[in-house]
């Protein structure tokens, strides 16, 4: 498996049809989150950039996972390969057994 960033531009404005769209989205990437296809997920604060991370054996696999996106028709963005991608795991504290 390898790790690909997406660095996705927004509209500046959305209708209604975007807006609209905002739940699936959502529940979407969570799915991907769940299933360890993405591993972070952002979004700027001005709402205009959107940077995700996922895992993909192939850079076209990464395509077809972004292009399903529910809001993918409003993204406009660049796939790029990384070399690696380290971030904090976050788990619970391990129970005491005293």
């Amino acid at each position: 498996m390898n790790d690909y960033f997406l660095d996705i531009d927004l509209p500046h404005y959305f209708d209604q049809d975007f807006m609209a769209k905002i739940p699936e989205q959502r529940a979407f990437i969570n799915k991907m989150m769940n299933q360890g296809a993405i591993s972070s997920y952002s979004l700027s604060m001005d709402r205009t950039k959107l940077w995700v991370t996922i895992k993909a054996n192939t850079k076209s696999e990464a395509k077809k996972l972004f292009a399903s996106f529910p809001l993918y028709e409003y993204m406009n963005g660049a796939i790029i390969p990384l070399m690696f991608h380290q971030g904090v795991n976050v788990a619970l504290p391990q129970p005491s057994l005293n």
